[in-house]
């Protein structure tokens, strides 16, 4: 943008505070298709929506808008506000990294055909100690956590854990898994 583009959207601002609805429709039109272009080079690999950080930006130049210097530049602050609502959209979006699953589905694991039955889980079991047996079952048959199943038998979940990796070890040796 030029130096007149710079004073265009100072005076627009400025009418704006004062009132002018007019003026300050302009003021986010104009706004609105620099933070655009901006959102839209920054967001690379996309995740982010650029249009949901033009309408974070748009907000929070209306709540804010107050805070302007009038004798300070205008696009300096526009793109200060926009800069923090694009780190704002990448912190929610966190570090994930969205891929489609037919793009993955060679590489992932085939189902395993062997199948153990009740049966053979009830003997496996049964071969454990009663501690590592409560603590197996809750874990990996009924699903609780770790912090769960120290609080449901009064362990430590360091226990807990012990318990269940000694547990896994015994049944790993039994289907001659070491």
């Amino acid at each position: 943008m030029s130096g007149q583009d710079e004073r265009e959207l100072a005076m627009l601002l400025q009418a704006a505070i004062g009132g002018d609805e007019k003026a300050y429709a302009a003021f986010l039109t104009r706004t609105a298709a620099l933070v655009r272009g901006f959102a839209r080079r920054k967001i690379v690999h996309g995740g982010v929506d650029p249009e949901d950080v033009v309408q974070e930006t748009l907000l929070a130049i209306h709540t804010k808008r107050h805070t302007w210097m009038v004798d300070a530049p205008v696009l300096p602050w526009i793109y200060a506000i926009a800069r923090y609502k694009l780190i704002d959209a990448f912190r929610r979006r966190g570090r994930r990294v969205e891929v489609e699953i037919g793009e993955m589905a060679d590489l992932l694991a085939q189902p395993e055909t062997e199948t153990v039955s009740e049966r053979d889980i009830g003997r496996v079991l049964d071969s454990l100690t009663p501690g590592q047996r409560s603590v197996v079952s809750a874990i990996s048959l009924d699903g609780h956590s770790i912090g769960e199943t120290a609080e449901k038998f009064g362990m430590t979940e360091t226990a807990v854990r012990v318990a269940l990796h000694r547990g896994l070890q015994a049944i790993a040796k039994t289907f001659g898994r070491n």
